[in-house]
């Protein structure tokens, strides 16, 4: 039986030359922990007679992944980040979400670190620190 919960879901995140063993990912902010925007799979085009044709069209996969300012996953991403400056040079990563109430897997493949947070906004408590990923694939399979 599937249910909404996301609370048992887990990500697992490997990045090539600073994390090759995977980690998993926690601390997430209240109501965000990760989102993967729309993609556009076609390209379509109406000719002056009205008859439209279209084509697939490969897109990058950008997700959004938020921790509260107290997650131990902070030190992971902000190396990445870091990393990335310090090189000049962008980390490859790959990952895996796993979300069982709904029996599903999901494979990240070729993922780069494409926006930061430098640090966490203080208001009246800290806020959450978000993160945006785009990936070359996510591929959902069930489990």
């Amino acid at each position: 039986m599937s249910t909404l919960t996301s609370a048992n879901a887990t990500f697992l995140l490997s990045i090539k030359d600073l994390f090759p063993t995977p980690v998993a990912l926690e601390g997430y902010a209240t109501d965000d922990a990760f989102t993967a925007d729309a993609i556009t799979q076609a390209e379509v085009q109406i000719g002056v007679d009205g008859q439209l044709s279209a084509g697939f069209v490969f897109a990058p996969q950008p997700m959004g992944v938020t921790f509260q300012s107290t997650s131990k996953s902070l030190v992971i991403m902000d190396a990445w980040r870091i990393q990335q400056a310090s090189n000049r040079e962008v980390f490859a990563a790959n990952g895996v979400i796993t979300i069982p109430s709904i029996g599903m897997i999901y494979t990240l493949k070729n993922g780069y670190l494409t926006s930061a947070k430098p640090l966490p906004d203080a208001k009246r408590v800290l806020q959450p620190m978000a993160y945006t990923i785009t990936w070359e694939s996510i591929i959902g399979s069930p489990i």
